[in-house]
C-alpha cells in the first residue's frame, strides 16, 4: 500500500519517536537491538516516499527537494549504523565496559536523536527548527557520555556547554529574523514559517538580517564543526561510542548545515542584504587548512578522522559559499560522499579499536595481515575520503575545485593546497595502521561488515555513474540554493 505524503511526514516522526519511549522501557540487549533496526528501517521506507511527492503541514512540517535530500540521506545512515550498533554494543557488554542498563539507555536515546533530527529537516517553522536542533544536541551529550569514565564526561559537558553557546547564537539569530519578518508579515506565526519568509523576504530590513546570518552561521555553524567553533567535536568523537561518531559525522553536521542553507537562501533573495556566499565560503576555507595541518598530529584514530570531518564539512561550507549551479551540485554530491564514506570509516575503527584493544595509532600495526576483512575496508575508506578515484569524492572535489578555477583562480590555491596537506596526512597515518608487521593483542571481533562495505559500493558507484534521475534531481536543488 502507498501512503499519502502527509502519511509518510507523520511516520517518519512518529516511528522513532515511539520507539523512544517503548525502548526506554524494554529491559535485555537483544530484542532492543532488533527493535532499533527494525523501526529505522521503518522509517527509512517511510522516507523514501517523500521522493515522489512532497507534502505541506500549514506552519510546522513540509518537503520540497532540498530537505528530502537529508531526510533520505539522514534516515539511510541511521539504519545502518542502527546495524552495525548491534554488533559493536554487543562487544561491549562482553567486555564489562557497558551496563545493559545503560545500552537500553543508548537505544531509546538513539530513537529520540532520529526523531530530533528528522523534525529538524520536516520543519517549515524556523523556531521549531531550532528547538529540534537543539533536542538533537542534548541526546548526542547524553550518549557521548554512554560510558560513564572521566574523560568520556568530561567529552559531554563539554560538547554541553560549546553546544549551548552555539544554539544560544542561533536563538537570537533567530530571533532577529523574525523581527525583520514582524513589520511585514505581523505578529505571529506567519513570521517564522520559512515557506512565507522565503516569498516576502525582499521586503525585511537588510541591516537586522546581516546581524542575524552572523549569529546564525556562529550558532549553527559550531553545530557544523567549523573552524574555530570545532572543539567539541574530536573530544565527542573520541570519548563516545563509535556509532555515535559516525551519526555525527554523517548526519548531525548535516543537519546544522541545512539551517545554514536555510538562511542564506533567505539572505540571498534580499538584494539589500550581505552576500552570505563569501563569509560561508571564508569559513570552509578556514576550516579546510586547519584541520588538514591537524591531522598531522593526531595519535589517536577516532580524533584523526574528526578532523577529517572539520575538514570535509568546510569543502561542503565552501562549495556552498561559492553558490552556482555547478558549486552547489558539487557541495550536494560531496556531502551525501561524505556522510556515507565517513560512517563506513567510524564502522571499521570501531571494530578495529575493540580488536587492538586501544585506539592510539602508534600502537595499531599489520591490519591487513591480523584482521584483513576489516583493514582492507579501512583502507578503501581512506583512500575514498582522501578523494582519490574511482570514488564519488573524487568527483565532488574535482567539481568543486574546477568550479572554482572557472570562476576565482586565486581561491583555488588555498582549496588544492588543503586538499593535498589533508591527503598527505590521511595516505601517511593509513599506511602505517594497515600494513608492517602486527603488534599488540590481536582479538577475535564479531565484526558486522555489511553497513561498512554497503557505504563503500555506494561511494564506489557514485564515482563511476550517478543515475540521470539523481543529476536531474541534485541539479533541481541546486538551482534552489542560487
Amino acid at each position: 500500500m502507498i501512503i499519502s505524503p502527509h502519511q509518510a511526514i507523520a511516520a517518519v516522526l512518529e516511528i522513532p519517536a515511539a520507539s523512544a519511549i517503548g525502548l526506554s522501557l524494554l529491559p535485555g540487549y537483544v530484542w532492543p537491538a532488533r527493535i532499533n533496526v527494525l523501526s529505522c528501517a521503518a522509517t527509512f521506507l517511510c522516507a523514501t516516499t517523500l521522493l515522489f511527492g512532497g507534502g505541506h503541514i500549514e506552519h510546522y512540517l513540509f518537503v520540497d527537494d532540498l530537505n528530502v535530500v537529508f531526510i533520505v540521506l539522514s534516515t539511510f545512515v541511521g539504519l545502518t549504523t542502527s546495524a552495525y550498533s548491534a554488533s559493536y554494543l554487543r562487544h561491549e557488554i562482553e567486555e564489562g565496559k557497558l551496563k545493559p542498563a545503560y545500552v537500553r539507555f543508548y537505544h531509546a536515546m538513539y530513537q529520540a536523536l532520529m526523531f530530533a533530527m528528522n523534525l529538524a529537516l520536516l520543519s517549515d517553522n524556523i523556531g521549531l527548527m531550532w528547538v529540534a536542533i537543539e533536542l538533537a544536541t542534548l541526546t548526542t551529550v547524553l550518549m557521548v557520555g554512554v560510558y560513564r569514565t572521566n574523560a568520556a564526561l568530561e567529552a559531554a559537558w563539554k560538547y554541553f556547554i560549546l553546544g549551548s553557546v552555539g544554539i544560544a547564537l542561533a536563538l537570537f539569530g533567530t530571533i532577529l529574523v523574525y523581527l525583520s519578518a514582524q513589520p511585514v508579515l505581523g505578529e505571529g506565526p506567519n513570521a517564522m514559517v520559512w515557506t512565507i519568509l522565503v516569498q516576502h523576504a525582499v521586503q525585511f530590513s537588510p541591516g537586522l538580517l546581516n546581524v542575524a546570518f552572523v549569529f546564525l552561521i556562529l550558532g549553527y555553524g559550531t553545530k557544523v564543526g567549523l573552524a574555530p567553533m570545532h572543539a567539541w567535536l574530536p573530544d565527542a568523537h573520541a570519548e563516545g561510542p563509535t556509532p555515535i561518531s559516525a551519526v555525527l559525522s554523517g548526519l548531525l553536521l548535516n543537519v546544522a548545515l541545512y539551517a545554514v542553507l536555510r538562511f542564506k537562501m533567505l539572505l540571498a533573495a534580499n538584494a539589500g542584504a550581505i552576500r552570505p556566499g563569501p563569509l560561508l565560503a571564508t569559513l570552509g576555507l578556514v576550516s579546510l587548512l586547519f584541520a588538514g595541518f591537524m591531522l598531522y598530529r593526531r595519535n589517536d584514530i577516532k580524533r584523526l578522522f574528526a578532523y577529517s570531518s572539520i575538514e570535509h564539512m568546510g569543502i561542503v561550507a565552501f562549495a556552498f559559499g561559492m553558490g552556482g549551479p555547478l558549486a552547489n551540485f558539487a557541495g550536494l554530491l560531496h556531502m551525501t560522499m561524505h556522510s556515507l564514506t565517513k560512517s563506513a570509516i567510524f564502522f571499521a575503527v570501531g571494530h578495529v579499536a575493540q580488536a587492538r584493544g586501544t585506539q592510539k595509532i602508534s600502537e595499531i600495526r599489520g591490519l591487513t595481515a591480523s584482521h584483513p576483512v576489516l583493514g582492507w575496508g579501512l583502507i578503501a575508506g581512506v583512500v575514498a575520503i582522501a578523494g582519490l578515484p574511482p570514488f564519488g569524492v573524487f568527483m565532488s572535489e574535482f567539481l568543486i575545485v574546477s568550479s572554482t578555477f572557472a570562476r576565482e583562480p586565486l581561491l583555488a590555491i588555498p582549496l588544492v593546497v588543503g586538499l593535498l596537506v589533508a591527503f598527505g596526512a590521511l595516505i601517511l597515518r593509513v599506511s602505517n595502521l594497515a600494513f608492517g608487521e602486527p603488534v599488540g593483542p590481536q582479538r577475535a571481533v564479531s565484526a558486522s561488515i555489511a553497513p561498512l562495505y554497503a557505504h563503500l559500493a555506494l561511494v564506489l558507484v557514485a564515482g563511476v555513474y550517478l543515475p540521470s534521475q539523481l543529476v536531474a534531481w541534485f541539479r533541481a536543488v541546486a538551482e534552489m540554493l542560487g
